[in-house]
């Protein structure tokens, strides 16, 4: 048995390591979200995730897209179809 190294017959190439854990790297928060019944408002919901795989700069962006979208939402709540109002009895006088 020999101690002797046997010499490498080809130069190792570099490989690229990157870091499994990147701290600055956009993450997801895993904030469970529980459905609510509503479509529209659960579309909304969902899009949250979006901001996951975004620097905070991007998050802006979702926050007001979502919080519109929920405001239409509960805007459409007072607009549902009914029956017509009855027709005033108020008289502009001059």
């Amino acid at each position: 048995m020999s101690d002797s190294v046997p010499e490498a017959t080809e130069a190792a190439e570099p490989v690229d390591v990157e870091p499994a854990d990147d701290p600055a790297a956009p993450a997801p928060l895993n904030v469970p979200r529980t459905p609510t019944g509503n479509p529209e408002v659960d579309a909304q919901l969902e899009r949250l995730t979006d901001a996951d795989h975004l620097a905070t700069d991007g998050h802006v962006e979702v926050y007001e897209d979502v919080h519109r979208g929920l405001r239409d939402a509960l805007t459409a709540l007072d607009a549902r179809p009914g029956p017509p109002a009855p027709p005033s009895s108020y008289r502009n006088r001059s």
